[in-house]
């Protein structure tokens, strides 16, 4: 698989380096005094510094939860998405959506979470108990 690219934008290059870089344990490459280059399991994502941001976050009903209809995040093998959410739970993170099983015993389960980084922007995490199972309808 290649990497993708995602630019996205935030308030404050230093709180979210430290979040990124600290938190999520992604190697920084390329800076600049107005952008950070991270490696996000293996893909690189560019964060913006901009002087305003769109505070609307549109949702969509999923499983009785919002879920914010833009948001990125990483697919992990189970046992490492098991990993972060437990250092998310010790960082005492603030869960859009709290770490949970969906779809359990059916085709297609997962595991999934939601939360923010330090500049709004959505991220979710998630991992399937069976892998092949990633396009499974």
């Amino acid at each position: 698989m290649t990497p993708f690219h995602l630019a996205f934008p935030v308030k404050d290059l230093a709180q979210t380096r430290q979040f990124y870089e600290s938190l999520l344990g992604c190697r920084v490459g390329r800076t600049s005094d107005r952008w950070i280059d991270f490696n996000f399991w293996g893909h690189q994502i560019s964060a913006h510094l901009v002087d305003d941001t769109d505070e609307a976050q549109p949702h969509n009903p999923v499983d009785g939860q919002r879920v914010p209809v833009r948001h990125f995040g990483a697919v992990l093998p189970w046992e490492e998405w098991h990993q972060i959410a437990d250092r998310l739970r010790a960082a005492r993170t603030t869960f859009l959506i709290d770490p949970y099983i969906r779809f359990a015993g059916e085709v297609g389960e997962q595991a999934t979470l939601f939360f923010l980084d330090p500049s709004g922007n959505a991220l979710e995490f998630k991992s399937f108990k069976d892998p092949s199972q990633l396009f499974a309808s």
